[in-house]
């Protein structure tokens, strides 16, 4: 029989394919019809009336506008993209020629962005989108292509305020601990094209907006800082900010002219009436796509949630412990004061995590539900955090099959009647764009017996976490057999972990 690695590998793919700029796009975007031609998105319908335009920015941008270019093919007036500062030549190093443009391709690609931070050449993009997006008429339409990093890639800040400034202030305000919500709410207040500004700007044109989310929750004004969402921030949010970390004294001169001359309510939601928001990509979609695969395979698959965050040490004990539940399952042990600890241990866990939308308790029930014959696979996606003490190797993904890997050991080793003693176990968490943290992995898959055998070799798995070094751990094992690397993918939704259990 397949092995639960191959089988955990083969989700991923499945999960990642469903994702990747091509085949997202063809799925979702036709172009039909010859005498009024009409975009299809989705099933629904927008008349091309004269010119279309395609303008998109993000990390994942440039293999969605090459799947674009190939759909709208002759119907294509013209494109600007901007996109981080490097891609094309790695895409091209990587052999993914699918994710390039064609040589005669009618969109002219912007790289910008170095370490994914606004620069020069991110603003030059910035503004010629804006200007092909001033010059729209009512009978063109816009499809805008939006992924994650995309708010870097979209530098305009409303005139006189210069980019340094608005860095700056930015840079001031995280140095005073705002969080990245009220980072954003400023920066949109400061920005051309945020917001919704570029929708405004297109206006009246049609507005279609094609977007892969990499936040949890898919919220539109929060994805590349929402340049085509109504904002639901004012000037008044951002002043309150401002004043709340002790900055309304020492602005810029430029930003307190802006603030004193911005309209005090946010625009209102029916001057969006000509902008459609399409998520295309999601680690939803992903995980429903991996859910369908395992079931393929045999597994009774369950979709934890797709918006799992907070401290991987935390995260990685909610996974240990929904293992050792469903082996408490296959020993036929559920029922009993083993069963219910665990369940009051998760459910506390999951209080103090507060992932977003996740119903435990109706969770555990559908596990219970399961019987005790088929394997089981439960899927997860989100992004957690590191906080990073040591020097070593490694990312959050790596880190966190480590840190379940070392906790199932743990308990196996504890328990004299340990109800993993009948299971085999094993747990895959990887980064859907290929990269996790400085290393060529993108995660990794661990096992309770690959920590036994680590322990029994004499390593010391607690001094691999203490340094962040789990990628030096997970390469030490069979040539790095351990380690999932996909290079590239092209797209981002965040991560994916997946958790497989059989009755040995």
């Amino acid at each position: 029989p397949m092995s639960l690695r191959e089988h955990a590998l083969s989700l991923f793919r499945g999960a990642l394919g469903t994702v990747r700029p091509a085949p997202m796009l063809k799925r979702a975007l036709k172009l039909q019809g010859n005498g009024c031609p009409q975009l299809l998105v989705k099933g629904q319908a927008f008349p091309v009336k004269r010119d279309l335009y395609l303008v998109g920015f993000g990390k994942a941008v440039l293999g969605m506008a090459a799947a674009a270019e190939e759909i709208l093919g002759e119907h294509l007036t013209r494109g600007i993209i901007n996109v981080p500062l490097g891609i094309q030549e790695s895409l091209q190093r990587a052999g993914m020629q699918e994710m390039l443009l064609k040589p005669h391709s009618k969109i002219q690609v912007i790289e910008g962005a170095k370490n994914n931070l606004p620069d020069a050449e991110a603003l030059k993009g910035a503004a010629a989108i804006q200007e092909l997006a001033e010059g729209l008429t009512a009978d063109d339409l816009l499809l805008v292509l939006i992924s994650g990093g995309g708010s870097a890639l979209l530098p305009a800040p409303i005139p006189p305020i210069l980019l340094e400034e608005k860095e700056k202030l930015t840079k001031m305000l995280a140095s005073r601990g705002a969080a990245i919500q009220e980072l954003n709410t400023v920066r949109k207040t400061l920005s051309v094209l945020k917001g919704g500004g570029l929708a405004q700007l297109a206006h009246p044109a049609q507005v279609v907006s094609l977007i892969l989310s990499d936040v949890i929750g898919d919220p539109l004004d929060i994805i590349a800082s929402g340049p085509t969402a109504a904002s639901s921030h004012s000037v008044q949010d951002c002043l309150q900010i401002l004043t709340k970390y002790n900055l309304l004294h020492n602005l810029p001169k430029s930003v307190e002219m802006v603030l004193s001359s911005s309209p005090t309510k946010p625009t209102a939601p029916e001057n969006y009436s000509h902008v459609s928001n399409i998520i295309l990509g999601s680690n939803t979609l992903a995980l429903e796509e991996a859910k369908r695969q395992a079931e393929g395979l045999g597994y009774a698959a369950l979709v934890l949630s797709a918006a799992v965050h907070g401290e991987v040490g935390q995260v990685a004990t909610l996974y240990c412990q929904l293992i050792q539940l469903v082996c408490l399952g296959f020993a036929g042990r559920r029922e009993g004061p083993l069963g219910d600890e665990l369940r009051g241990k998760l459910l506390q866990l999951a209080a103090e995590l507060q992932i977003p939308g996740l119903d435990l308790d109706k969770f555990l029930r559908a596990l219970q539900g399961l019987g005790p014959d088929r394997p089981v696979c439960i899927l997860a996606g989100g992004e957690t955090t590191v906080q990073l003490q040591g020097t070593g190797k490694g990312g959050r993904n790596q880190e966190l099959a480590l840190r379940v890997g070392l906790g199932l050991h743990k308990a196996q080793a504890t328990a004299a009647s340990s109800p993993q003693g009948r299971c085999e176990i094993l747990f895959l968490s990887g980064g859907t764009d290929g990269q996790d943290g400085p290393t060529e992995a993108a995660g990794a898959f661990c096992s309770p017996g690959l920590v036994a055998e680590a322990l029994q070799e004499g390593l010391d798995v607690e001094a691999f976490l203490r340094n962040n070094d789990s990628y030096t751990f997970f390469s030490q094992f069979q040539g790095g057999h351990h380690l999932l690397v996909t290079g590239l993918t092209g797209t981002n939704v965040m991560d994916i972990q997946a958790i497989l259990i059989r009755a040995m």
